[in-house]
């Protein structure tokens, strides 16, 4: 048998293929494309077009829109016709994924190429099939990047017998390596060392797609059979297959999966279903639909609905010729969303031809008890795994220097990131890249050496004696510019350190340590976790970056010896190795991308310092392009802040003028949190005993820091307030902890006075949300924008929208316990399972910005 598909048919039994198929094709003269498509496929030339833009193929009796439906982008059929698509210039698209072929063709379960999806009418199925049947819409199409010629008879039968060669003998034999062995053997001596299975027209053909995307597809290893290898290497080259087989081309083969209204909780999404459904139903077949992204918006003002359509204008454009207005358009989708649907109702038309709607309660309550079932808010789609990893940079303080207020904003969000990046399944490095190198270093050590001469040895008396690490700097920087002397013993410590001095490196070590327990002291009271690799790591990674950049051409050594790196739009360019022969930041920051991108394999990575640092960033990004590091899967983010201002407009000092150590920022915050808290046990209205003071005022006093500078975009400058973050009103954090406890103190309340626990009742499952007051509904609606809401952080990774939506949620919580009675009410348990729903949903949020919740004030 083996040896019979090896021969394949004799030239005797082709030429009476050729005369059969010469009949064939007289008496098919005339058929419409459609017809074609199922019979004789035509051979195309390898002039490749570029993918088609066109949405339709000209046919007998006009315009025909072509689909692939049941298309997937793991499916060989798909892949097939994804080649052959771009090689014949046929724009394809992907059927809806609801449409039911079965009426026309029962058996039909895989990919089938459609010339319509109203009845729908099938061309072809099966991917030999389809690929025949896009060779003759190609060269039906007047399509200017295609050259499409008819091949004799001969020629087409060469096509058919490597067709089924391919469908009976070489997809069988995937199975069995004996069989796959004989396949290939076989395929090597019908190559005979072309590039193309017909050798009699030496063009790319609907066989030589089918049996490479065959190949490919299953992953075989051609190693044993060069001729093979080379035939499938050079059809993989071409532009065809490059863009057929890309991601891209194979995803827009694959149909959206019906959205999924009882478990998918983006809300957003549901109402963009929902109006796409009803626009598809009004627009006639191979007309384009908006794209609703940008067209389905929340309603500015909430008397007037929770969402609005926006798609009637755009449309009216399109449908002049059925519509005489937008407002007739509006009406049109309007009559076309059933009262049935699931999630919207009271539809209602304002204006030009806005919609305007509301969310059901019924599609509102199903994700409330959906969540405490779960025990708290949707997470985010896992990312794919070759995507998970990132590298967050922030803190980043400089070694022998204490936190000071500047350090603030970088720490808290970049803490605030990496949470949000965990929380949706990321791994994290947390990098807190510390200024530890350095031409600085030979100061500070002399003027160690000077004044601590026994610091860290056995008999150090004075090892606590570097309690101010600012005032050590000064110093020493005081000393180093008046005097010579000082001076020239400091540039010969930093000539040692770098050399590795055994003693300069021990000082270095011991400042190191001595700023690394003034570190820990403020990251243990914001709840701070980073990993310190700082820019002495990268020292040694410089010069072979240095060199990698110049073996590619790219560097330009300047006047003095500077090598240099010139990027587009610049004029200042990347200094890689100073004319002194010294790195800079340039230096090392390059230094640091290649190794989170090539070592750690980051694939996003986010780095988090002041807004003046933003071109530099970017042009290190641009370089890390050029040079080939960060390709399309890497992105690159730099989340430039702006600056915490004094109340006069300038950055926040002493009286004195002095930088403001973090540390004392904090505690001052916590202190006056205490001082309001025992006011209010001393008035009697507080829920907390003078013991657990401490412990609350810690909470509320660093969360009242970290949340009023999260709230803000972290672009814009603030000015830095006591006041207004510790106010119990407004957006602030005392005012969101508060909010919570009061419903954790409803939910307290209730096992104590009415022997309800509310964790029995989730753990039960006895009792449901039923939403019915409209505060209720409200609540409810905030709620469910959780997803939503994630899903715009993860994008540019801005915490205060999680901010936003957490005083959103506190509002309409607070205006749900005032208008609605909790306790003791007919309603008293679905009211409080609402209450718990919220404070999981806060609780998370509180964690996500790194803010500890407190159940009791």
């Amino acid at each position: 048998m083996a040896d019979e598909e090896k021969k394949g048919p004799s030239k005797k039994e082709l030429k009476k293929l050729a005369k059969k198929a010469e009949k064939e094709a007289a008496k098919n003269a005339g058929t419409t494309a459609v017809e074609a498509a199922v019979g004789a496929a035509p051979v195309a030339t390898v002039g490749v077009p570029s993918p088609a833009n066109e949405t339709t193929a000209t046919g007998t009796g006009g315009t025909t829109t072509y689909y692939l439906a049941h298309g997937s982008s793991e499916d060989l059929s798909t892949q097939k016709a994804s080649v052959a698509a771009q090689l014949f210039g046929v724009a394809l698209q992907a059927a809806p994924a609801d449409l039911n072929i079965a009426s026309a063709i029962p058996f039909v379960r895989g990919p089938a190429l459609l010339s319509s999806t109203q009845e729908p009418i099938v061309a072809a199925f099966g991917g030999n099939a389809c690929l025949k049947a896009l060779a003759s819409l190609g060269t039906s199409t007047a399509s200017a990047t295609t050259t499409a010629v008819v091949g004799d008879a001969f020629v087409q039968a060469l096509i058919d017998d490597a067709l089924e060669w391919e469908r009976t003998t070489l997809r069988p034999s995937l199975q069995t390596p004996k069989k796959l062995k004989a396949a290939l053997t076989s395929l090597q001596t019908k190559l005979n060392g072309q590039i193309h299975l017909v050798h009699d027209h030496d063009a790319t053909t609907v066989a030589d797609i089918s049996v490479v995307v065959t190949l490919v597809h299953s992953k075989v290893d051609l190693t044993p059979f060069p001729t093979v290898q080379t035939f499938v290497d050079t059809h993989l080259a071409t532009p065809c297959f490059q863009a057929g087989l890309s991601h891209g081309a194979l995803e827009q083969l694959v149909p959206p999966k019906p959205f999924d209204f009882d478990t998918n909780p983006y809300m957003m999404k549901a109402v963009m279903s929902v109006f796409e459904t009803a626009m598809a139903k009004i627009v006639p077949e191979g007309v384009e639909l908006p794209t609703t992204n940008g067209l389905i918006a929340r309603c500015s003002n909430p008397k007037h609905g929770d969402y609005q359509c926006n798609a009637a204008m755009p449309l009216f454009g399109k449908l002049k010729g059925q519509f005489k207005s937008p407002q007739q358009v509006a009406k049109a989708i309007q009559d076309a969303i059933p009262e049935s649907n699931p999630v919207l109702d009271q539809l209602t038309i304002n204006g030009p031809g806005f919609l305007l709607c509301k969310i059901k309660a019924s599609y509102l309550q199903t994700f409330m008890n959906q969540l405490l079932k779960e025990g708290g808010p949707p997470k985010p789609p896992l990312p794919k795994p070759e995507l998970k990893q990132c590298v967050v940079d922030f803190s980043s303080p400089n070694i022998a220097k204490e936190m000071h207020v500047g350090h603030l904003r970088s720490t808290i969000i970049g803490e605030a990131v990496c949470r949000i990046l965990e929380f949706s399944g990321h791994e994290v490095a947390r990098v807190n890249h510390v200024g530890d190198w350095g031409t600085q270093f030979g100061m500070l050590i002399q003027y160690l050496t000077e004044e601590y001469p026994t610091y860290g040895s056995d008999d150090d008396k004075k090892n606590n004696s570097i309690t101010d690490l600012t005032q050590f700097y000064k110093s020493a920087k005081e000393r180093f510019d008046v005097s010579p002397e000082f001076k020239k013993l400091s540039q010969q410590n930093v000539v040692k350190l770098q050399g590795g001095d055994e003693t300069s490196l021990r000082m270095w070590k011991l400042l190191c340590d001595v700023s690394r327990g003034e570190f820990k002291k403020v990251y243990d009271r914001l709840d701070i976790s980073v990993e310190e690799c700082g820019e002495s790591f990268y020292n040694e990674k410089i010069p072979p970056v240095i060199q990698e950049f110049k073996d590619a051409g790219l560097i330009r050594i300047e006047e003095g010896g500077a090598k240099c790196v010139f990027l587009d739009n610049y004029k200042v360019p990347l200094m890689l190795q100073k004319s002194d022969g010294g790195f800079g930041y340039d230096s090392t920051d390059m230094a640091a991308l290649k190794y989170r991108i090539q070592t750690i394999g980051a694939k996003r990575i986010i780095v988090i310092t002041d807004f003046s640092q933003g071109d530099h960033f970017k042009m290190c990004n641009l370089a890390a392009k050029k040079i080939g590091w960060a390709t399309d899967d890497v992105k690159l983010q730099h989340i430039g802040f702006g600056t915490v201002q004094g109340e006069d407009g300038k950055r926040f000092k002493t009286r004195s003028g002095d930088t403001v150590r973090l540390v004392d920022l904090l505690d001052e915050a916590v202190s006056r949190m205490a001082t309001s808290l025992e006011e209010r046990i001393v008035e009697g209205r507080a829920n907390i005993t003078k013991d657990e003071v401490a412990a609350t005022a810690a909470a509320m006093g660093y969360g009242a820091v970290k949340y009023f500078d999260l709230r803000r975009n972290p672009t814009t400058n603030y000015v830095f307030s006591y006041d207004r973050m510790l106010d119990t009103k407004g957006n602030t954090a005392i005012y969101l902890l508060y909010a919570n406890a009061r419903l954790e103190s409803i939910c307290t309340k209730a096992k104590a006075a009415h022997n309800v626990d509310v964790e029995e009742l989730i753990r039960d499952g006895t009792a449901q949300i039923v939403l019915g007051h409209a505060s209720e509904v409200n609540l409810a609606f905030f709620l469910n924008q959780f997803a939503d809401m994630m899903e715009v952080t993860l994008e540019d990774l801005y915490p205060y929208h999680i901010g936003d939506f957490l005083y959103n949620v506190s509002n309409a919580a607070s205006e749900f316990v005032t208008q609605c009675k909790v306790l003791g009410s007919p309603e008293m348990n679905s009211r409080l399972l609402l209450c718990r729903a919220t404070t999981v949903v806060m609780r998370q949020c509180f964690d996500l910005l790194g803010i500890r919740h407190v159940n009791k004030i």
